[in-house]
């Protein structure tokens, strides 16, 4: 790659079911963005991880050691998904570690939200960035053997603290919420800096057309033409919404 020429990023999804993925990356902004769209430089490839099943009936998960409810996701079938549906496939060669970034969705992990939102997406793809290709892993089932986590993963997020039947979900919120930040995917930056969370704060009220809607009326000070007074106004807005609805947000100003 010449200086000044844009990287292009692989995005490796490693699932049990990546058919979860195809409105995702057949609609809306994201849709487009993963497309290599929008002058993203981003592209999706999806792994099934059934494909790498050592027995004859496409097994990937195991009871677990010491026993317990449900069952484990084994480490060798997804170390061969790893190995052989993206390192191997995706030419990344011996040193293949230091090209890619293994992120498992788990309860362990750093907390997403905006700020860790935007930290992850300037690492992913910032200019000061690792710039590694990343690959999420799916879990389900109980979970996934700890041995894989050790070797392979290297970073860990959770949504929040609540379960969901598999990561399918959780991988597309935090690839929805970070390429919003690569610059390029967005049309007008102002987009992400006015919005909710950005500045502690949530987004003030938003008002469109007609003017008069069941005798509620758009403010008026929307209508003047100030931006000073807008502004104020938003900013007034967006105090008083948090203070009603979250906040919790106030107490980290």
């Amino acid at each position: 790659m010449t200086n000044g020429e844009k990287k292009d990023h692989k995005i490796w999804i490693i699932s049990l079911f990546p058919d979860f993925f195809k409105a995702f990356l057949e609609t809306g902004l994201s849709g487009r963005a993963l497309k290599g769209e929008r002058e993203s430089g981003l592209s999706v490839h999806l792994v099934q991880l059934r494909d790498y099943s050592s027995n004859s009936y496409k097994g990937v998960d195991d009871a677990p050691y010491g026993g317990g409810p449900g069952m484990v996701m084994r480490p060798d079938t997804l170390q061969a998904a790893l190995i052989n549906g993206v390192v191997g496939p995706g030419g990344y060669g011996p040193d293949w570690k230091e090209k890619l970034h293994v992120v498992f969705p788990g309860p362990r992990g750093r907390v997403w939200n905006q700020k860790n939102c935007q930290e992850f997406s300037q690492s992913a793809w910032g200019k000061n960035g690792h710039g590694k290709d990343l690959v999420f892993i799916c879990g389900r089932y109980e979970g996934i053997d700890e041995r894989f986590i050790q070797k392979y993963v290297d970073e860990q997020l959770s949504l929040g603290d609540y379960v969901l039947t598999g990561g399918e979900l959780a991988v597309m919120a935090i690839i929805d919420s970070a390429i919003r930040f690569k610059p390029g995917v967005l049309g007008n930056r102002e987009s992400f800096q006015k919005e909710s969370f950005q500045g502690g704060l949530l987004e003030h009220p938003q008002y469109t057309r007609p003017r008069l809607f069941e005798g509620l009326e758009v403010p008026e000070v929307l209508l003047s033409g100030n931006h000073k007074k807008i502004e104020e106004f938003e900013r007034f807005e967006s105090i008083r919404v948090t203070q009603a609805e979250r906040p919790d947000l106030l107490e980290d100003l």
